[in-house]
């Protein structure tokens, strides 16, 4: 992927992975356009990068993604990149009754939300010499976790579309990419300083590095090691990573 010289959008892109990016590419030398709920955030963030733009936008609201897709392609025709990165993480338990609201509100904003997106620019990013899809997934696509099992579901989801659109759109000017985070400190659920999260800055330097190359799986160390790991089969994997959550949880609060 070439880093600089794009018009990338960013959609959660206020704090945690997507601010990192965001400035990381504005740093790079392209225009950046950013995506989030909060006003105030999004003017926080534009201040401290003057040039950059933003757009209020509700992954959870068809009328809303609607609005700022119309917006990005009226006002920014050179848009070349999409970076789907919007998502939210509440603690649930998937062996008790589920809150219905949490439910539809993590798939609305993790996969629906991406995928309508994506649908909605698919034609002009075609229309492009080269762009790029990059969709933000998890670790717990791979390796789903309990107490979060909602949010792993719909990364898992995401994973699967992401390797259907690159095969659908192997034959076009689009290139589809998927990040894989490990457990990144960030206040995604709690910004806990947990010295088995990634450090963000750390993360955001080796996916910026990896997007410069051809690779179209974007996985840190430790998330490879996970994925590759020889001596288990892959619920063996889950369990274990689920009986060390239970000796030693993800902070809530």
């Amino acid at each position: 992927m070439n880093l600089s010289g794009n018009t990338v959008f960013i959609t959660g892109a206020t704090a945690g992975i997507g601010r990192g990016l965001a400035e990381a590419f504005y740093k790079l030398g392209n225009k950046v356009i950013i995506g989030g709920r909060r006003r105030a955030l999004l003017d926080e963030v534009t201040g401290l990068n003057p040039g950059m733009e933003a757009i209020e936008l509700d992954m959870t609201n068809m009328a809303s993604i609607e609005s700022a897709a119309a917006w990005l392609k009226a006002h920014h025709p050179t848009l070349n990149v999409l970076i789907n990165n919007a998502g939210i993480m509440p603690f649930d338990d998937p062996s008790s009754e589920l809150d219905d609201d949490v439910v539809q509100s993590v798939v609305a904003t993790n996969l629906l939300g991406p995928m309508r997106m994506t649908s909605l620019l698919i034609e002009h990013l075609k229309a492009q010499a080269a762009s790029t899809i990059i969709h933000n997934t998890s670790v717990v696509a791979f390796l789903p976790l309990a107490t979060n099992a909602v949010y792993s579901a719909t990364k898992a989801a995401m994973h699967s579309f992401t390797q259907s659109q690159r095969f659908a759109l192997r034959n076009t000017s689009v290139r589809v990419i998927e990040v894989a985070p490990p457990w990144v400190n960030t206040d995604l659920i709690f910004k806990s300083d947990d010295p088995r999260a990634m450090p963000l800055d750390a993360f955001i330097d080796d996916t910026i590095a990896q997007l410069a190359t051809n690779t179209d799986d974007i996985y840190v160390e430790r998330v490879r090691e996970i994925l590759t790991h020889p001596r288990y089969t892959e619920y063996e994997r889950v369990e274990a990573r689920n009986l060390a959550m239970v000796d030693d949880p993800i902070p809530r609060h």
